[in-house]
């Protein structure tokens, strides 16, 4: 009994945290209708300001917290909502999913830049309270509390009877849930939609910076993967109350963190279970409650019921051009391709081999997510991960086995196809946030877990995965190796596109159009969508495959973790999420973009058109700023900025060609439709 006490005691400070991030999500979703992946990044801003002012200007600590929860954090949210969120109350929940990615992804390398943190450690952060690591034992000797945890679990009792009260009691928290549901008919009532909406989010932002000054001392130093994967628990807690139910959320966040001191007491210290189930239970349990839970299956995502008045998005421009621009389009792309084709294969050096290599074989895994989210319109997350299984099943089979390398990729290609098969399954009646949380709690628990079994990774130090040998062609040097890597991304590009233009494809387009009117014209939803699934973890496995090959081993933690995959969804969504081009132009520009445009290109630019002075390479951070701010254009062009860049082009060109021929008397051809 005393172990119990004792786990309980220890559990209910760790669960206070959780259900302080789950309040800020339910916060955010009732109030915005917007499930709020950035809500790490926004506390992790408030906790970054809060370090800087007090622990490197040696702020008053009160004075310090009260700028990061009560200015700072407000007008973030202020400023997101302007120029924002305000625009996309009536967008699809995945477009409002996405854009949250990205800010995910942005907001916290704009603080790392801002406040130049990259370049100076920071350890030593600090809460609420002063000397917050003193220890009281309220409940005799065995039972240690410290002030942090105290002062945490006093603010979640204050938090939530507050925001209990406000959406029971009072007219405001009623507005705020009128507009959610829908903003047109909040605005024939009278509310003004806009003041209503910014207030939520200045209140939702507060929030988020109250909760990360509170969280920040339970880390080493204040860094943005630690407030990612200690958000995940707080989205568990939140999606066991609905995304809409605090009194139900705090009661899984503070189930959770007694679970884990449980686990921690009675779970053998070197078990597998205890390295492994302990830190993932959070992960564990987002995944099975969101796929058992009777409550969330078959259940909508807040939308707004008059949003069908919306015309769909537009058709790949691809599908519409005339003949004359399919073909100057070809003879373009041409071009470019044997330029490059020339570069590689006869000028550039070791350095720049190693990113084409690395590029081509991300080419192939993006095209995954061109199936599985350009096609269906299904936000997995967990795409990152399939090719984790591909690369992890090629080394076993190459390495543990002898087969040959070549068979091992294609089997781990098989591999994964299987698992994004299965996987499909239990998600076959969940959509919109509730499929990316689960493929997102997947994700995560394949790499705490999963990817730490030596049989599955190959242990430490990583097997080198070696190059193909087909018959007396060798493809150990760089280059040849390139060429095979060009032929079977040529061959899964070919597939994309035949797939896209098929009745696969036309099934997977009427579902992401209206699932219902979909099934009843006669399409089987169950069937496309695990066939969706397949394709996607496949094709991702078999890039995973040639990654492993191009860099000689699986780097795991580089190239497959889940906020890894996240970037990837990020890149792709900005530049084209729905046509084979896209996928290759965000792979090159993923690998491309800093080494050579910002280390290089601008820098050379910049220093020969100024004589004021020298520049160096630009900050890091930057392409990950950019990528990720660019993802913010998906509500309104959900085929990705180059796609929307290449219809007007070829539209203006159009229109030119139409009117040559318009004065030489012959009929005008169709122009692209905008």
């Amino acid at each position: 009994m005393d172990d119990v006490i004792r786990s309980v005691i220890q559990g209910v400070p760790v669960g206070s945290v959780y259900a302080l991030v789950a309040l800020g999500f339910v916060l955010t979703y009732k109030t915005a209708g917007v499930f709020n992946l950035a809500f790490g990044a926004q506390a992790y801003t408030a906790a970054a300001v809060h370090y800087e002012l007090h622990v490197r200007y040696h702020w008053n600590l009160a004075l310090s917290s009260v700028v990061a929860i009560l200015i700072v954090s407000p007008s973030l949210g202020l400023l997101l909502d302007l120029t924002l969120f305000r625009y996309l109350r009536s967008a699809p929940s995945v477009s409002r999913l996405v854009t949250t990615i990205g800010l995910l992804v942005a907001v916290p390398n704009i603080v790392r830049l801002a406040l130049r943190i990259g370049s100076k450690s920071t350890f030593g952060a600090v809460g609420l309270v002063p000397d917050g690591k003193t220890v009281y034992r309220p409940f005799g000797a065995d039972y240690p509390v410290t002030r942090d945890e105290l002062v945490q679990i006093g603010v979640l009792i204050v938090a939530g009877l507050g925001l209990g009260a406000l959406f029971r009691w009072t007219a405001l928290g009623l507005k705020m849930r009128a507009v959610v549901e829908s903003t047109r008919m909040a605005e024939l009532a009278g509310i003004n939609s806009t003041g209503v909406g910014a207030f939520a989010w200045a209140l939702s932002s507060a929030f988020a910076g109250l909760a990360g000054v509170l969280i920040a001392p339970q880390f080493a130093n204040v860094d943005a993967l630690n407030f990612f994967e200690l958000v995940i628990a707080g989205i568990a807690a939140a999606a066991i109350g609905g995304l809409t139910s605090m009194p139900r959320a705090l009661a899984g966040a503070l189930g959770l963190g007694v679970a884990g001191a449980l686990l921690a007491a009675y779970l053998p210290t070197n078990s597998i279970l205890a390295r492994g189930l302990k830190p993932s239970l959070p992960f564990v349990v987002l995944f099975l409650w969101i796929v058992l839970s009777p409550s969330v299956r078959g259940r909508r995502d807040i939308a707004d019921p008059l949003a069908g008045v919306s015309p769909p998005p537009p058709a790949v421009s691809a599908d519409e051009r005339s003949r004359e621009l399919t073909i100057g389009t070809r003879a373009f792309w041409g071009a470019v391709f044997a330029f490059l084709a020339w570069a590689v294969f006869t000028a550039v050096n070791d350095f720049w081999l190693l990113l084409v290599m690395q590029a081509i074989a991300i080419a192939v895994i993006f095209l995954s997510i061109t199936v599985i989210t350009g096609m269906a319109g299904q936000l997995s997350l967990c795409q990152a991960t399939f090719g984790a299984i591909g690369a992890f099943t090629t080394t076993q089979l190459a390495v543990g086995q002898g087969m040959s390398v070549l068979v091992a990729m294609f089997l781990g290609a098989a591999v994964a196809a299987a698992v994004g098969g299965v996987l499909a399954l239990p998600l076959l009646r969940l959509g919109g946030i509730w499929l990316a949380l689960a493929t997102l709690g997947f994700a995560l628990f394949f790499t705490s877990v999963v990817a730490e079994l030596s049989w599955v990774s190959g242990g430490t130090p990583k097997p080198k995965v070696p190059r193909p040998l087909l018959g007396p062609i060798d493809f150990a040097s760089d280059r040849s190796f390139i060429a095979l890597e060009i032929v079977v991304l040529v061959l899964v590009a070919v597939l994309v596109v035949r797939v896209r233009r098929g009745t696969t494809g036309r099934f997977l387009g009427a579902l992401r159009g209206s699932e219902i009117a979909a099934a009843a014209v006669g399409i089987n939803p169950v069937r496309a969508r695990i066939t969706a699934f397949a394709l996607s973890a496949g094709i991702a496995g078999l890039g995973g495959g040639l990654l492993a090959m191009a860099e000689g081993r699986t780097n795991h933690t580089v190239n497959y973790a889940p906020f890894q995959g996240l970037f990837f969804l990020v890149i792709v969504v900005t530049l084209g999420t729905r046509t084979v081009e896209g996928a290759l132009q965000a792979a090159f520009g993923y690998k491309l973009f800093q080494p050579l445009i910002l280390e290089r290109a601008l820098p050379w630019l910049v220093n020969h058109i100024q004589p004021f002075g020298h520049v160096g390479a630009l900050p890091k951070p930057l392409p990950f700023i950019l990528f990720g701010l660019g993802a913010l254009t998906f509500a309104r062009h959900p085929e990705g900025i180059l796609e929307f860049q290449k219809r007007k082009s070829l539209n203006a060109i159009q229109r030119r060609i139409d009117r040559r021929r318009t004065s030489k008397g012959a009929p005008e051809q169709p122009i692209v439709s905008a």
